[in-house]
């Protein structure tokens, strides 16, 4: 299975589309997923399925009009204390994921939710960070195409 990989040369305001069989690490399933990431600030197309804001805060600016989400996931997105000790720093986002990983493992129902949501149409994540390659979307819709590492490997 080859891993989703982002296009550099995609234009902005384009979903990021990641669509791969999910059944690795211990969360098993047998069907594909299309799961897409697509930043807040960019217009909702139809084509973006169910739409959920993965993040904590609103994203300044955005009226609830202009995002047309479907829901406010305010359970999944990494804790305070973790998004602040991140700061949208690339050279941390490494033990970032590894970090926002073990918070997951606490929401399975709530994960094992969106990827059945996933398998039945396209769930687009909505996030507001900046950095389109490293952010709480990017790990989410891993998890959610992958499922959850097995405790204690290198995820």
């Amino acid at each position: 299975m080859s891993a989703a990989r982002l296009d550099e040369s995609r234009p902005a305001g384009v979903a990021l589309h990641l669509s791969a069989p999910v059944g690795e690490g211990d969360v098993r399933e047998e069907s594909a997923v299309d799961i897409r990431l697509k930043r807040a600030y960019d217009p909702a197309v139809s084509s973006d399925g169910y739409r959920v804001l993965i993040d904590r805060l609103w994203p300044r600016g955005v009226s609830r009009e202009r995002a047309k989400l479907d829901e406010w996931e305010r359970k999944l997105p990494p804790s305070t204390k973790l998004r602040q000790w991140f700061g949208h720093e690339p050279a941390r986002f490494e033990e970032f994921r590894r970090r926002y990983i073990e918070e997951l493992r606490s929401q399975r129902p709530r994960l094992t939710e969106l990827r059945r949501r996933a398998r039945n149409g396209t769930l687009t994540l909505v996030y507001s960070a900046r950095d389109a390659e490293h952010n709480d979307a990017v790990v989410l819709a891993e998890i959610l195409r992958r499922g959850l590492p097995k405790a204690g490997t290198r995820a």
